[in-house]
């Protein structure tokens, strides 16, 4: 069994410029593996509240009438990036991929810049609330680097250099942006809807999965969707069940082998498997073009 500090002194070992894949791999596979995808989805979740991409969102219909797929589809296409690496022929094709679709919709830099700044941001904070640790400061380099890169690979311009940049390009953004817009919250509707069908939610009643869901989100983010703001008491109760699972975990050792997103049943839309060109939208109907090849994950 490993020690339960194995991947963070691992990741102290290696540099958060050159090493930024495999340090985030370790926060991301080993040591947080629930915790980060928890965190990645409350990220694309609060780009809802800015009117120009929740708006965008809805009018496309893929997180209202198939926001399964949708969901789907964007976490494989991250998951692959992660998984494998900018450099090789899967991270590639997925980065292809994810440009593509955002080809397709008049986006602009500004909010695809706000829409990364989550990706940095989010998870080191939630870490901060609700992880067994902390994020070290060399795993939240390597992370803020790792989104660098993907943010070049993507053409966003004028990106923050270090992780406090990122952050107050986030606050500063929902600040000036976050309002309420009827298809930003018919997609945020839509995505609590989905979220309360993963397990374990399906094993409880949909209101207490997003009263729970309610309780992890801060009040500007709540009142840009017009969400009910929850009693002190359920706050108490939810942050301090999550404070007990983080307590729990510090006594458990170290995961010894990657645990990947796809493993935990979230997504659905392709039993059979999926290839990487296929996933996503494309212009003209937004599904994929040709039923997926059997196998390829």
């Amino acid at each position: 069994m490993l020690p339960r500090k194995h991947w963070v002194r691992r990741s102290e070992e290696l540099d958060p410029l050159r090493d930024n894949h495999q340090i985030s791999l370790h926060v991301s596979a080993y040591d947080f593996p629930w915790d980060n995808t928890q965190a990645l989805s409350f990220a694309l979740f609060r780009t809802y509240a800015v009117p120009s991409i929740g708006r965008l969102l809805d009018e496309t219909g893929e997180f209202t009438t198939r926001v399964q797929k949708r969901y789907d589809d964007t976490g494989l296409l991250l998951e692959e990036v992660q998984r494998h690496g900018f450099g090789s022929d899967r991270g590639r094709s997925a980065v292809r991929r994810i440009n593509q679709m955002h080809a397709m919709y008049d986006i602009s830099n500004d909010d695809m810049r706000y829409v990364l700044s989550t990706f940095v941001v989010v998870p080191k904070r939630w870490m901060d609330d609700y992880g067994f640790r902390p994020l070290s400061p060399n795993e939240v380099a390597a992370t803020t680097n790792y989104y660098l890169e993907l943010g070049r690979r993507m053409a966003i311009k004028d990106m923050p250099g270090d992780y406090a940049g990122f952050e107050r390009l986030l606050d500063d953004y929902e600040r000036e942006h976050f309002a309420f817009d009827a298809g930003g919250r018919r997609v945020a509707d839509s995505t609590l809807d989905l979220m309360t069908t993963f397990p374990p939610n399906n094993h409880a009643p949909k209101w207490l999965v997003k009263r729970f869901a309610f309780s992890l989100m801060d009040e500007p983010l709540l009142r840009a969707f017009r969400y009910p703001i929850p009693t002190r008491f359920e706050r108490a109760l939810f942050n301090g069940a999550m404070w007990l699972r983080a307590r729990l975990l510090r006594l458990f050792p170290a995961r010894s082998e990657p645990k990947w997103v796809s493993t935990f049943g979230y997504y659905r839309t392709y039993p059979a498997g999926y290839q990487i060109d296929q996933l996503g939208t494309f212009p003209g109907g937004g599904g994929c073009p040709v039923p997926p090849a059997h196998g390829e994950r």
